[in-house]
């Protein structure tokens, strides 16, 4: 099975390689970009190599899609988003996705998520032509129930205590779109 890699006006998404390795561990060991994530900052190149390799089987295992975000203007790795898991029978997925600060502020993760949210609703995927596709966020992550809306999910919902991370419980916000709703750019 090939690994899909799409396109946007500004931006190359493709399959995240062990060539990436210190790209990745870059994103992840910042706090910034982790302080909503159920992970802790990474400490060594090791975790980044693993997290390359859970990418890469979810995807072999047809569970779900993680793609690198490039820069097409130079092929800077400075990003990823994906379905992080997906129901083929009911289909739907949910998606997540993760900037480093450096490239905050430009639209890059809009336009990141706005493509991957194209592309599953249209059925340019393994999974199928999707028909829902839902996000969650924890309460004060402003800048990503931002991105959300602006794409046209609904806010469902707070699933309170429903993560545990970083040794606490955290409630999560539900957000949804449906494909008859989503509006292409």
């Amino acid at each position: 099975m090939q690994f899909p890699s799409l396109e946007s006006e500004r931006l190359y998404l493709s399959e995240v390689k062990s060539d990436d390795e210190s790209d990745i561990f870059k994103l992840f060991s910042n706090t910034s970009v982790i302080a909503y994530y159920d992970v802790e900052a990474f400490a060594s190149s090791n975790q980044a190599d693993d997290l390359i390799r859970m990418f890469k089987a979810r995807f072999q295992d047809s569970l779900g899609i993680r793609w690198g975000i490039r820069l097409k203007s130079t092929g800077q790795l400075i990003g990823t988003c994906g379905f992080n898991s997906w129901n083929i029978k009911m289909r739907n997925a949910v998606i997540g996705y993760e900037l480093h600060p450096d490239f905050w502020g430009c639209g890059y993760a809009s336009e990141a998520v706005s493509r991957i949210v194209s592309a599953g609703f249209a059925g340019e995927l393994i999974c199928g032509e999707l028909n829902r596709i839902q996000a969650d966020t924890i309460p004060g992550n402003e800048a990503s129930e931002a991105l959300l809306l602006r794409l046209g999910f609904k806010e469902e919902g707070l699933r309170r205590e429903s993560g545990f991370w970083k040794n606490q419980y955290h409630d999560l916000k539900c957000f949804g779109l449906l494909r008859s709703e989503f509006v292409t750019n």
